[in-house]
């Protein structure tokens, strides 16, 4: 990702933060020159010091099939909103835009086991929807093992993390600021979260 240094975000707990906010992301993968995307929801955690992503395939998505074949891509991106040139004090200016995007490279690795694919399904309980979790354990067996059956569960260990946050830190304070005063009373949800996140990175300028 091609991320100017005043954009690039180095501190990986708020990386991973974003990462965990937004975990609907898109997963791509390349097989014979040609790209195949998929957006899943994303299960995040650390394990001995790795970063693990976890998610599951329908199984009649044959993208589970080439998840192993080259280092994979997963990217997280939400909030992001058009910047007029109004904001700017000087005239000579053009439209941008601002948005906040996290890409998760590493190695996907298949989860072919009963054991293992009910503990990506734990993990994405306990992400989404934690008091989901009694109902679960009490389906029955036979539903659960027959659910299973349509899903093919897999991990990722991301072996590189690139973080890109665009939010017009190239610009002075005072434009800066007017871009929060308006964003911040607006009704797109967009520039709401914009806001909050340029008022966030205001403080460490």
């Amino acid at each position: 990702m091609y991320i100017p240094k005043h954009y690039l975000i180095e501190d990986k707990n708020e990386i991973i933060d974003f990462m965990k906010k937004y975990s609907f992301a898109t997963i791509i993968t390349v097989k014979d020159n040609f790209q195949t995307a998929s957006h899943l929801p994303f299960a995040i955690f650390e394990r001995n010091e790795e970063l693990i992503l976890v998610s599951h395939f329908a199984k009649n998505n044959n993208q589970y099939k080439e998840i192993e074949e080259n280092n994979v891509l997963v990217i997280f991106t939400e909030p992001h909103a058009y910047i007029s040139p109004k904001y700017y004090e000087k005239e000579l200016n053009v439209p941008t835009w601002n948005y906040i995007s996290i890409h998760a490279y590493g190695k996907g690795k298949l989860i072919t086991d009963n054991e293992g694919s009910y503990e990506v399904l734990a993990k994405m309980i306990n992400t989404y929807e934690k008091s989901y979790k009694n109902q679960w354990d009490n389906l029955p067996e036979e539903y659960k093992n027959n659910m299973l059956k349509g899903i093919v569960s897999f991990e990722i260990v991301v072996t590189d993390l690139q973080g890109k946050k665009k939010l017009s830190q190239n610009k002075t304070e005072k434009e800066r600021e007017s871009i929060i005063t308006s964003f911040s009373k607006s009704d797109d949800n967009n520039e709401k979260q914009i806001s909050e996140y340029m008022s966030k990175n205001n403080k460490s300028f």
